[in-house]
């Protein structure tokens, strides 16, 4: 029989989705599981897979509408199946275009004509000079009220006019410019994920209480960990470690040795979690998205870097599952490889924990011995929610975090 293959509901808040791309075309035979378009959710733009096999017979949603849940997208039929009668009637909704380019030209302002024009007449009424003074201002378009009278009482007489308008050098008409050019406004319509993370981030911000707590971590034994790891890694074909995968390891290790941090404000309750869910952020082309490491805590350090390394490739081909993008009970997020020393991050709701981690910096400190020599400095940031993190245990799991971080023999062990 016709099936029509609607728009799914791929994550939890989702209420409409954009069609991004069609994978298949008209008279295309699609087989059970097979990807068939890329929807663009309100989190992520994802793989749309078919729950069915058949032949698609007709297209309704073109690419770049937007439709809401369960409008219906195409028509499957079985080889060899008669289409209904209404299979070429497009859907009563068909969704409205999700990304028309509107463009607002600037209009170009005429130059405003300058007009220079001596007011003798009109200073001669506020300031003391004889008539022929007035008179020949007048003429010579000298402004009175510049001019300092040397006849009786301040009076401008005749010699004072001539001497203002003989030191006064005519100024020549100014030069007319072309107008520079100017460039054209552009207004760009929010994509769906835009759109979500615009909300969801106003939202935080203004119902949220954040609080930023900031450590700087000696990074140099880090650095030599990792340096000695990858050379035997080097050897062997293993996987290779970066250092977010050291500060990943670190931020789960600190969260099971001061748990209060891996929790949510739930109305009149705090709720603690039982598994680490750690959220990593990873800029797309179409903005951010925050796949999920659950139960990190079990996780080997191996184990944690190649789930990261899968996530992260996963959102770059937008291949990420529902699943793998909802359930974080903490966020990591690094602009370290941007060159960004330190930030402070927007707290992802529910959760009330972010970090926000820079760039390892060269840069001259002072050891044990008050020698100043040059070290490695990792600034690490925290944005806590008030509400269920006080600043005290937010500093408790800093120090835990540094802990790990420069005694990285303590987590791997």
């Amino acid at each position: 029989m016709p099936i029509y293959i609607e728009m799914p509901k791929l994550s939890d808040t989702m209420t409409e989705g954009t069609l991004v791309k069609w994978l298949k075309q008209e008279g295309d035979a699609v087989a059970m599981d097979e990807a068939i378009a890329e929807v663009e959710t309100d989190k992520a733009t994802m793989e749309m897979q078919s729950f069915d096999e058949g032949i698609l017979h007709k297209i309704y949603v073109h690419e770049g509408q937007a439709v809401p849940l369960g409008a219906k997208l195409a028509l499957l039929l079985q080889d060899g199946e008669e289409p209904p009668a209404d299979a070429d009637s497009p859907p009563a909704s068909e969704g409205t275009p999700a990304a028309e380019e509107k463009e607002a030209t600037a209009s170009e302002a005429a130059p405003a004509e300058t007009k220079s024009a001596a007011k003798s007449g009109d200073s001669g009424d506020r300031v003391k000079a004889s008539p022929l003074a007035k008179k020949i201002a007048e003429e010579k378009g000298v402004d009175l009220s510049g001019i300092e009278g040397t006849g009786p009482g301040g009076r401008i007489v005749k010699t004072d006019v001539l001497s203002a308008g003989s030191g006064a050098k005519k100024s020549a008409p100014p030069k007319t410019r072309p107008a520079p050019p100017t460039g054209e406004d552009q207004r760009i319509p929010l994509t769906g994920m835009r759109r979500v993370i615009s909300e969801r981030l106003l939202e935080s911000k203004t119902s949220i209480p954040h609080f930023y707590l900031h450590i700087e971590v000696d990074a140099a034994p880090l650095m030599a960990a990792r340096k000695q790891i990858n050379a035997e890694a080097e050897k062997s074909g293993g996987n290779k470690f970066t250092v977010n995968d050291f500060v990943l390891k670190a931020a789960v290790k600190a969260a099971t040795t001061v748990p209060a941090v891996n929790a949510s404000f739930d109305g009149d309750a705090i709720l603690q979690y039982g598994d680490v869910n750690l959220a990593v952020a990873v800029a797309v082309e179409q903005g951010l998205v925050t796949p999920v490491i659950r139960s990190a805590q079990y996780l080997s350090f191996e184990e944690l870097s190649l789930t990261m390394k899968e996530l992260a490739e996963k959102a770059r081909t937008k291949k990420l599952t529902p699943d793998e993008m909802q359930g974080g009970t903490m966020t990591i997020s690094n602009l370290g490889s941007y060159g960004i020393d330190f930030f402070d991050a927007i707290i992802n709701p529910p959760q009330s924990l972010i970090l926000s981690v820079g760039a390892i910096v060269k840069k001259p400190v002072v050891n044990e011995r008050d020698e100043i020599v040059p070290g490695l400095r990792l600034n690490i940031g925290l944005s806590g929610d008030h509400r269920v993190v006080d600043g005290a245990v937010g500093a408790e799991y800093l120090a835990a975090l540094r802990k790990y971080l420069e005694q990285p023999i303590l987590m791997l062990a």
